[in-house]
């Protein structure tokens, strides 16, 4: 198909793109905060609830877990201490003491302490983990369910941190009344989250990713260290006698009885099992699952479905981060009730001494965490421009690498899921709606920029083009996903018809849509690679799954760039626009999201 080109001045007309973002003056990364009221478009503060767990059809909340423990360990204790008064316990305990005072079979003894590069990696890892796991939390916040099936669908969510989805609100055909997964999300106590706020997904997940980069760093350090030292025969259990002392060591516990506190040169048994999880299995699921839920490593590997598809991974991180917590929680318990001086000088000072030196620096370094703890959220708020760029100075580089696999995995119909999350906000201008009552008809795209053929093309001649019809899979920045079939053109063709020019970098996708914020902000838009417009599976859509695009799914244009997460598949797109850099364009960051939200304009992940 021939495509008539415009004139040469189409290249100037560049600018009146431009002017649809107009998004006010720009200020300095330190005068830029979160203005928690006009936030996300003035989105109001809803606060997340206990988490629930859907057993059945029944929702129990998850506080019930609190008088559960209790009298499950108050049983436990009346038991064991009636165990430890039969003869045969006692032999066992005998036998299998828990810690041996000499080396044994299953956890050798090591003479000399703990080294300082150990107590050194202790303290950075339990500030590292302190961020990541807060951060974490408020990424769930933005889409407070999890389930283990790809396709979201409400109701079908095993874990929740609000009421379900109101059933007046998930009729699509009903685009402005519908439920979006941003009415879903929830805010979180400023103590807990960071930043706390509803919706700052952004700014969570610089802090998520930037100290789980360090504590990555920090483990791998820790894994050459413990080989190399030996220090990996404490952890390590080297016989299958490590399960009767373990057994053992929870009678004694349990009968608060404790067994003798040999931390100094090794452990007993129950925690050799509880070290080795939590440093060979805990850690590195938490990597994995962190992996699995980038949707450039899903495009390329076919992840979208079947066992190891995002939500299964999102299940597996929060068990994760559950086990760390309550393994954290009971480390600290024991480190206080097995004799503190004695523990505190073992993991401070790396001596067997009796020493308040040892409680003196536990203290100063609880009252820096404290302290970091609590400025973490204020600082994020007052200063989320300086977040974000030391986010993308230390992140930004691995996300441009994870950009790089080709998103080639495709789907069967019988994985379409049967519900996609709408998002977004609507285009509500009278030229939208009279496009949209003349089905379309009076519709152009315009392309222009840094091309040889700046073109409008009418919707009849994008039907007209070849069409490329693909099943994949969608993975929403909140956390949300699905399957869905799309049909449309591919960029390839429509690069093709324009050709752009060499100096060209970047394809700016404008939508019909204002942004999330006020009206000043302006267009949403965004801008991706143009290497990105070269892969088969990169294409604007005009189909979803076999039937024309509705309001609510971005009619009568959406972008798909597997490459990268939902929020920069634009929707309703009006004009595309080639550039060499995107600096000049709205606050400079490389979409709306980016500009007003901060989010990263590299999304694989």
């Amino acid at each position: 198909m021939s495509v008539a080109g415009e004139s040469s001045s189409g290249r100037s007309a560049a600018s009146s793109l431009e002017a649809l973002l107009d998004q006010g003056p720009r200020q300095g990364i330190l005068d830029r905060r979160v203005e928690v009221g006009h936030w996300a478009g003035s989105i109001p503060e809803e606060m997340a609830q206990v988490p629930s767990v859907r057993i059945g059809r029944r929702w129990v909340s998850s506080l019930w877990l609190i008088p559960i423990t209790v009298a499950g360990l108050l049983v436990a204790v009346a038991l064991a201490q009636q165990l430890r008064r039969y003869g045969w316990m006692q032999d066992f305990i005998a036998a299998y003491p828990g810690t041996p005072g000499t080396p044994s079979a299953f956890t050798p003894a090591i003479r000399t302490g703990f080294p300082a590069w150990l107590r050194w990696q202790h303290l950075f890892n339990i500030v590292f983990m302190m961020f990541l796991m807060r951060a974490g939390l408020q990424i769930l916040a933005d889409h407070p369910r999890l389930y283990l099936n790809q396709g979201c669908r409400p109701g079908s969510a095993w874990l929740r941190m609000r009421p379900p989805v109101p059933a007046d609100r998930m009729d699509q055909n009903r685009p402005a009344e519908v439920w979006t997964a941003k009415d879903d999300s929830v805010g979180l106590p400023k103590w807990l989250g960071i930043p706390g706020v509803r919706h700052t997904v952004g700014l969570a997940r610089w802090w998520h990713f930037g100290f789980d980069v360090l504590w990555l760093l920090n483990g791998a350090v820790f894994y050459v260290l413990l080989f190399v030292t030996g220090e990996w025969r404490r952890i390590v259990p080297q016989s299958w006698e490590v399960l009767p002392n373990a057994l053992s060591t929870a009678v004694q516990y349990l009968s608060l009885d404790f067994p003798a506190n040999e931390g100094f040169t090794n452990y007993n048994g129950l925690q050799v099992i509880a070290y080795f999880t939590t440093v060979f299995i805990a850690a590195p699921l938490a990597f994995a699952t962190g992996l699995l839920q980038a949707p450039s490593i899903a495009a390329r590997f076919g992840l979208d479905h079947g066992p190891f598809n995002e939500q299964v991974a999102r299940t597996v991180h929060f068990a994760v981060l559950v086990w760390m917590v309550v393994f954290i929680a009971m480390h600290t318990v024991m480190v206080f009730t097995t004799g503190l001086v004695d523990n505190l000088n073992h993991i401070v000072l790396g001596t067997d001494t009796q020493s308040y030196w040892a409680v003196v620096v536990y203290v100063i370094a609880m009252v820096v965490i404290a302290a970091l703890w609590l400025a973490a959220s204020p600082v994020t708020l007052r200063y989320p421009a300086v977040v974000r760029r030391v986010g993308v100075a230390t992140i930004g580089w691995i996300k441009g690498l994870m950009e790089r696999p080709h998103p080639s995995a495709t789907y069967a119909e019988a994985d379409i899921s049967p519900y996609l999350w709408p998002n977004g906000t609507l285009p509500d201008s009278e030229r939208y709606r009279a496009l949209q009552a003349g089905g379309w008809a009076d519709y152009a795209l315009r392309i222009e920029g840094l091309v040889e053929n700046p073109v409008s093309l009418t919707y009849a001649q994008l039907l007209a083009l070849p069409k490329h019809e693909q099943i994949t899979g969608h993975h929403c920045i909140q956390g949300w996903t699905g399957i869905a079939k799309w049909g449309g053109v591919r960029m390839s063709d429509i690069c093709e018809i324009v050709r752009p020019l060499p100096s060209a970098q970047w394809v700016v996708f404008y939508s019909f849509a204002e942004g999330s914020g006020p009206s000043t902000e302006g267009r949403f838009y965004d801008c991706h690679k143009i290497a990105h417009m070269s892969e088969p599976t990169t294409i604007l859509a005009y189909e979803m799954n076999g039937a024309p695009l509705t309001e609510a799914h971005g009619a009568p244009l959406r972008l798909r760039n597997e490459h990268e997460l939902g929020f920069k598949m634009v929707k309703w797109v009006e004009a595309i626009e080639f550039v060499e850099s995107f600096a000049h364009l709205g606050l400079g960051m490389g979409g709306y999201n980016e500009d007003h939200e901060y989010y990263g304009y590299r999304m694989p992940i």
